[in-house]
């Protein structure tokens, strides 16, 4: 497992923007903190994986800053030869995911990108509490969705996703 030094290397040796950086910083942040309270209640979950899954989880934007990202940085992840575990967490962390069908109108490959382990949870729900590098509220977070015309499933996904993980 790869170190959390040695994943912000990974991302400045790829080529993200310091802005992407801190953006992934903050995200690690509040990622381990639910982490770290999920398993005071008796959760079973792999904080470093959450860590590190966290700071790459938006690797791919040193290619690309739509929605591609996520692709595009699960390719870099498994060229590299990350965990898998990593890899799923960084296709998987849009909003609360996006379903095959999503993904097919979106142009991207024709598969379920939804969070599935806990860990890939946490960094989905800690990313869609931050904007650039600001903690904000989940109801701002929905808002900005609306306001790009994101489907009510999608956000209901979001919704849901905080509601199973409790609020942050």
């Amino acid at each position: 497992m790869l170190s959390a030094s040695d994943a912000l290397k990974l991302l400045k040796d790829e080529g993200c923007a310091d802005n992407v950086i801190r953006h992934c910083q903050v995200v690690s942040e509040i990622a381990v903190n639910i982490a770290r309270d999920f398993q005071k209640k008796g959760h079973k979950v792999d904080v470093q994986l959450v860590e590190v899954g966290a700071l790459l989880h938006d690797l791919g934007r040193s290619r690309t800053h739509d929605i591609r990202h996520a692709i595009e940085g699960a390719s870099i992840g498994e060229g590299l030869g990350l965990d898998p575990r990593i890899i799923h967490i960084i296709r998987n962390h849009i909003g609360a995911g996006i379903t095959s069908e999503e993904a097919k109108a979106m142009g991207l490959p024709e598969v379920d990108h939804l969070p599935i382990s806990t860990e890939e949870k946490i960094v989905a729900h800690a990313d869609n509490l931050v904007m650039g590098d600001e903690r904000v509220p989940l109801e701002r977070s929905i808002q900005r969705m609306r306001d790009r015309g994101m489907s009510e499933e999608a956000i209901q996904r979001v919704q849901g996703l905080a509601d199973e993980l409790g609020s942050y």
